[in-house]
C-alpha cells in the first residue's frame, strides 16, 4: 500500500509540474470561485511533494515530525499566497512580492530537503533489511 501511495503522490507531483511547465493557455483558466487552474495545479502539486515523506517516514521519527511540519506548511502556501497578493490571481507587487518569494524559497527548500532526506532513508532502510536478509540466508546454509 506504501508503494501504491507514494507512487500516486509522485505522479501527481509530475503530472503539475509537466502542465506548469507547459505554459499553456488552459493553466489561466478559472475554476468555480476564481481561482486560476495553474495556482490550483501548483498547491497540488507542493502538497503532493511534500506528501512523500510522511508516506515513506516511520511513525514516531524525527523525518516524520519534520515530514508533518512540512506537509503542514505546504498545505497553507495557497491561502498565505492570495492573503498576500490580496487576489485569486496571484499577482504581486512592492514588500509583499518580497515575502511572498521569501515564503516559497523557505518552503521549496524545505520540501525539497525533507523529499531527500526520506528517499535517503528509504533507500538505506531497505539497503540494510536485504543485507540482514542475506546473512540470514547464509547462516542458515552453513
Amino acid at each position: 500500500m506504501k508503494a501504491l501511495t507514494v507512487s500516486s503522490l509522485f505522479a501527481i507531483v509530475v503530472v503539475s509540474l509537466t502542465f506548469l511547465a507547459s505554459g499553456g493557455s488552459y493553466l489561466d483558466f478559472l475554476l468555480p470561485g476564481g481561482l486560476p487552474v495553474g495556482n490550483a495545479l501548483a498547491a497540488i502539486g507542493l502538497a503532493c511533494a511534500a506528501a512523500i515523506p510522511v508516506a515513506l517516514s516511520h511513525p514516531g521519527s524525527l523525518l516524520r515530525a519534520v515530514a508533518m511540519g512540512t506537509l503542514a506548511a505546504a498545505a497553507t502556501w495557497l491561502p498565505v499566497s492570495i492573503a498576500l497578493a490580496g487576489n485569486l490571481s496571484l499577482n504581486f507587487g512592492g514588500v509583499r512580492g518580497s515575502i511572498w518569494l521569501g515564503f516559497n524559497l523557505v518552503l521549496n527548500i524545505a520540501v525539497l530537503f525533507t523529499l531527500t532526506w526520506a528517499l535517503v532513508s528509504h533507500l538505506v532502510a531497505r539497503r540494510r533489511a536485504r543485507a540482514r536478509s542475506s546473512a540470514v540466508e547464509s547462516a542458515l546454509r552453513r
